[in-house]
């Protein structure tokens, strides 16, 4: 179990979270309210299943929700761009969400890198002890 508010791509991934909520209060996503809905559930997903994976006791369900949260983070992308090609947001707003995606993406992959090393020396360790 580790303290979800001290890992630095929860703490990156739900500022992107109030950024998009503030970013689709506009006028312009209003003309749009289920891709707004969706962008925003979509991205809030991401530091949620960060939450929920620290809870779990096994490195290999921590695992899991970081692989849901990296999929969640897929599924923004996408929203985000489209609600710029609609132009719902503007490409300035939207280089800006999406360079912070990015970042989140990016530490969740680290992130997920390092509990599997975990998870397998756990592994081997335990295979170690059952043969001694």
């Amino acid at each position: 179990m580790h303290p979800f508010r001290k890992l630095a791509v929860w703490e990156k991934a739900h500022e992107l979270t109030v950024r998009v909520h503030r970013a689709t209060e506009g006028t312009a996503m209003h003309r749009s309210p289920g891709l707004s809905s969706q962008l925003r559930r979509s991205v809030a997903a991401i530091p949620t299943n960060i939450a929920e994976g620290t809870g779990h006791s096994s490195q290999a369900q921590f695992n899991r929700f970081l692989e849901i949260s990296l999929a969640s983070a897929s599924e923004a992308d996408y929203q985000l761009l489209l609600a710029k090609d609609l132009e719902l947001i503007s490409a300035k707003e939207y280089a800006q969400l999406e360079a912070r995606l990015s970042e989140v993406r990016a530490m969740l992959l680290g992130l997920r890198k390092r509990v599997l090393e975990r998870a397998d020396a756990a592994k081997r360790s335990a295979r170690k002890s059952q043969k001694t």
